[in-house]
């Protein structure tokens, strides 16, 4: 398998953008590994049925592909692995089990890894351990906020182990 058989599809959150500080950090970890990166750019909308409905009008393909999804980006993430059926998600404090977008997801993989930041003011940790408690995925909670960003280097050790599982 070749390196362009390999790909990370980053899904930002509401008010962030398809290259944002956490999604340059973690793709720099995933081109060093061999794979390809890919952020779509949903600042035109902050639906989360309408993002899901243009990530899989036009989906992400290769042989081995990691979704990896960021607040209202991991809601996204993982209601998409129902049809895509990536080897391995990433959710980093997942708008999950809002009013309106609370649909359970479905057919995630069996590699899939939580991180949720304890003090995190916009999605309660409870929803992380929500999804992630009937799949038995990875749960990983930091002494941080919403945006995560004193737990990045963390996260990207978290990722770099996620990405050299896939890899298969």
């Amino acid at each position: 398998m070749s390196d362009t058989d390999k790909l990370v599809c980053f899904l930002h959150g509401k008010e962030s953008g398809p290259w944002g500080t956490k999604i340059r950090h973690l793709a720099d970890i995933a081109a060093g590994r061999g794979w390809r990166a890919v952020s779509p750019d949903f600042q035109h909308t902050h639906d989360p049925h309408r993002r899901l409905e243009e990530l899989l009008a036009d989906p992400p393909a290769a042989d081995r592909l990691v979704l990896c999804g960021s607040s209202l980006g991991g809601y996204v993430a993982a209601r998409a692995c129902e049809r895509l059926r990536p080897q391995g998600l990433l959710l980093l404090a997942p708008a999950l089990y809002f009013p309106g977008f609370d649909e359970e997801p479905a057919d995630c993989p069996s590699l899939t890894v939580v991180a949720h930041g304890w003090r995190d003011d916009i999605v309660p940790p409870e929803r992380a351990l929500r999804f992630a408690e009937p799949r038995c995925a990875e749960l990983h909670l930091y002494d941080d906020g919403h945006r995560l960003v004193d737990s990045i280097d963390a996260i990207g050790r978290l990722f770099g182990d996620l990405l050299d599982r896939a890899a298969g």
